[in-house]
């Protein structure tokens, strides 16, 4: 039933220390905030809560330290969400979390008051009355929050004359905050939170508010180098968007030090100090890094840990983007990119270990259903103590539902000749499958799995003990030899495991792939 190996021990290694990156985080936004006159306009990069890239690169790194963050500085901040209309109407998904930037944006505002912070408005950027933007507006509006809907800036961005001007920013309505500082964030690139920025200093200025920008955000890392394996993971990170890393020229024309940038800061540079320049008189910035207020680079303490975890994440990268590829969401350029990335950094995908395992049980299962019709799945796991579980598809489970099964009877000490589910629930969901849904196939994906573990837990003690263990999951590595299909996927999503898998459909047909 099971193959275990075991691999070298794999304890959690520390190389990012979360309590010194707050804590130097929150000094240099507050003194940020005192150079202009105690009112600054504070861009927010990446994600704003659940940042699993960042916590898989910096292991140490708490993927919510932007929501401590805020809490600090909850007395003296207002918090704005910016949604770029066409995100919206286009359905744009966020990938990690597989919802759409309009849910991703509401499912936030929630968030935010779990952690007792509010949002004082958002944004819908550059409006153009879509009908789904405009259902989205309507549907906030309706639950009590402000709403507002700016347009495409005219003239930008060559046009400053035109941009800064009551034809160009004057145009937006003007979003009143009452705080010290002003959080401007939102679910994704490319959202709208600069011109948000640009638009609210405009019309401090024309109220005689001497207001300042700010841009934070975590990558890359400014302070370590630029072939850093932690900066080259956030250009695999970004390779759909074609974003990369390069010695910001400004900083080194004005100080004679290497600073690492990206690519869309420092072509937009010139265009954005022109624009500052002709609302404030002046510009206090001479370069892109000088605008940031990012300390992560402080916070690392063990170099070799986090090279190590932010090799492994462009091994991720790979794998998500080759799927990507034939499912038909990415160019083959994409993937070209990450591939160079792989070449420059010396790995290859075999150096994840759980992905020769997982191709070794698809060999496997090929061995044992000889002469039957269909696709061979194998799927491995790396618990976290090191060991390596694996598991196949049969006509009762998919690879992933068995693979879950084979590592919590693991985790529990649970004999492999024991059942945890019944055969009735089994034959149950079957029998629904096939004779009431209609489905061609009655093999149990693994969100049908861990229902069916936890009906079983109600009777029978050892799958409640089994249950009892799925909390475990979270943080394991996790490869399979085929596309998961969306119950796959959605079950390992919710243990908190880190997936990866071959580009292989899992089925012939179609519709099921």
């Amino acid at each position: 039933m099971r193959n275990r190996e075991k691999a070298e021990v794999n304890a959690v290694k520390i190389g990012f220390d979360n309590e010194k990156y707050l804590k130097e985080q929150t000094k240099a936004i507050l003194n940020r905030v005192a150079k202009f006159n105690n009112k600054l306009y504070l861009e927010f990069g990446g994600k704003l809560i659940f940042d699993y890239h960042a916590s898989r690169v910096l292991p140490g790194f708490h993927p919510n330290v932007k929501m401590q963050l805020l809490q600090q500085l909850k007395d003296k901040a207002n918090i704005l969400l910016c949604i770029y209309s066409g995100d919206i109407e286009r359905r744009k998904v966020r990938a990690d979390f597989g919802i759409t930037y309009d849910v991703d944006t509401l499912r936030l505002i929630d968030d935010l008051k779990d952690w007792g912070l509010s949002v004082t408005a958002v944004i819908i950027t550059r409006f153009d009355n879509q009908p789904a933007a405009t259902i989205f507006k309507n549907k906030l509006e309706r639950y009590g929050v402000k709403v507002y809907a700016h347009r495409y800036t005219k003239g930008y961005p060559t046009d400053v004359d035109t941009v800064v001007s009551d034809e160009g920013y004057g145009a937006n309505e003007y979003i009143e905050t009452d705080k010290s500082l002003v959080v401007v964030a939102g679910p994704g690139p490319g959202s709208g939170k600069l011109a948000t920025c640009l638009s609210q200093l405009y019309h401090d200025y024309r109220r005689g508010l001497k207001s300042g920008y700010a841009k934070f955000e975590t990558f890359p890392i400014w302070n370590i180098p630029l072939k850093h394996p932690v900066n080259v993971a956030y250009e695999a990170a970004t390779a759909d968007l074609g974003d990369f890393n390069m010695i910001d020229p400004f900083h080194l024309e004005s100080y004679g030090e290497a600073a690492i940038n990206y690519n869309r800061d420092v072509e937009v540079f010139p265009v954005l100090r022109r624009i500052l320049e002709k609302i404030v008189g002046t510009f206090l910035y001479k370069s892109p890094t000088d605008m940031g207020v990012n300390c992560a680079g402080f916070g690392i303490v063990e170099d070799s840990v986090v090279q190590q975890a932010a090799k492994q994440e462009i091994i991720r990268r790979y794998f998500r983007y080759k799927c990507e590829y034939v499912m038909g969401f990415v160019d083959q350029e994409t993937v070209q990119r990450v591939e160079l990335l792989m070449e420059d950094m010396n790995i290859k995908p075999e150096n994840r270990v759980v992905v020769d395992p997982a191709r070794q049980a698809a060999v496997e299962a090929q061995k044992k259903g000889k002469g039957n019709k269909g696709i061979f799945c194998g799927s491995a796991i790396q618990l976290h103590d090191g060991t390596i579980i694996t598991g196949k598809n049969s006509i009762y489970m998919h690879a992933a539902s068995s693979l879950v099964l084979n590592a919590v009877k693991k985790l529990a000490g649970i004999p492999d000749k024991i059942h945890l589910l019944s055969p009735t629930i089994i034959e149950s969901i079957a029998n629904l499958d096939k004779n009431i849904l209609n489905e061609k196939s009655v093999s149990l994906d693994l969100e049908e799995t861990l229902i069916a573990l936890s009906i079983s837990a109600t009777t029978n003690p050892t799958a409640h003990l089994a249950l009892e263990r799925l909390g475990e999951f979270k943080g394991c590595e996790v490869h399979m030899t085929h596309i998961p299909t969306p119950g796959d996927e959605e079950g390992l999503r919710k243990l908190g495991v880190n997936l990866t898998s071959d580009p292989n459909f899992s089925s012939n047909s179609l519709f099921m792939a």
